[in-house]
């Protein structure tokens, strides 16, 4: 697969908008013993070959954007024989200087939990162990002060309790159908404090009628667009990083204001990860 160009919205072609970046701070893993050697999610294919120096190159252009962005990036040290440590999302949800623990749904990814938390206590944060299923930012997003929570497949609807007692915000439960949208992340993007892109047909009918009900100027995207991770992304309320695929996404993001990069992780898509999967958000 030839490496995609990355893709910056033109001045020109970007309606004018007076966007604000908002300064982020976000966690990631390099993925130095990344590879696909068991099957958990429909993306991974253990019998197709994965390069570990093709995914820390990918994902090395990921951490220059952020860098390049002026966020702050912190790193976590991966661990030998956690292949998908590098998907950061996962390991926990911070937020006003408190960490909620992941406790994951597969064994092979179970030890990812602890190692995730002794970084969070070892880096200030009030750390809370999970006594409930849940895979962290990979299906909590914090979006206008409410948490947008997914369940369904990695994440146990009881965990939102928790998630509540927590940190005393409202929880939105929202319950995804689709196996190939396991995560709220790779069927929602947060595109700024109040708005929000995401795929109706991964959501079921009550959870689809919430999000039209809370989002009507919502960004709807394509099935195809979806299918490349492109709603895996992440942004400061300005840029929006994005697989360079999701050329339609990119357009309606463009058309309402918003600056694009387009990044090619196709190589950690083989774990069924993609940009936002790299990135934990740190809220001290």
């Amino acid at each position: 697969m030839q490496p995609e160009t990355t893709i910056i919205a033109r001045p020109e072609t970007a309606a004018p908008t007076t966007r604000a970046a908002v300064h982020k701070t976000v966690l990631m893993c390099r993925p130095e013993h990344f590879t696909v050697s068991y099957r958990i999610n429909p993306w991974m294919h253990p019998e197709i070959p994965t390069s570990t120096s093709t995914a820390v190159r990918q994902w090395e252009t990921l951490y220059d954007a952020y860098r390049g962005l002026g966020y702050d990036v912190e790193l976590i040290d991966p661990i030998e024989g956690l292949n998908d440590m590098v998907y950061a999302a996962n390991g926990g949800f911070t937020l006003d200087g408190k960490a909620y623990g992941a406790k994951f749904t597969y064994e092979q990814r179970v030890p990812e939990g602890p190692a995730y938390m002794a970084w969070f206590a070892d880096h200030g944060f009030e750390v809370h162990e999970p006594q409930q299923i849940n895979e962290g930012e990979g299906d909590f997003l914090l979006s206008n002060g409410a948490i947008l929570a997914g369940h369904g497949f990695r994440t146990s609807l009881e965990s939102h309790d928790e998630l509540r007692g927590i940190f005393g915000r409202e929880v939105v439960s929202l319950r995804l159908v689709d196996p190939a949208f396991y995560h709220l992340d790779t069927a929602i993007a947060i595109l700024d404090d109040e708005n929000i892109a995401y795929l109706p047909k991964a959501f079921d009918d009550a959870s689809r009628a919430e999000l039209e009900r809370r989002y009507p100027d919502a960004v709807h995207v394509n099935e195809e667009d979806a299918a490349v991770l492109g709603l895996n992304s992440f942004g400061d309320g300005r840029t929006m990083l994005i697989a360079g695929r999701a050329t339609d996404f990119e357009r309606q993001l463009t058309e309402r204001g918003y600056e694009t990069i387009g990044l090619d992780l196709s190589e950690l898509l083989l774990g069924g990860g993609g940009i936002k999967c790299c990135t934990l958000e740190l809220r001290r």
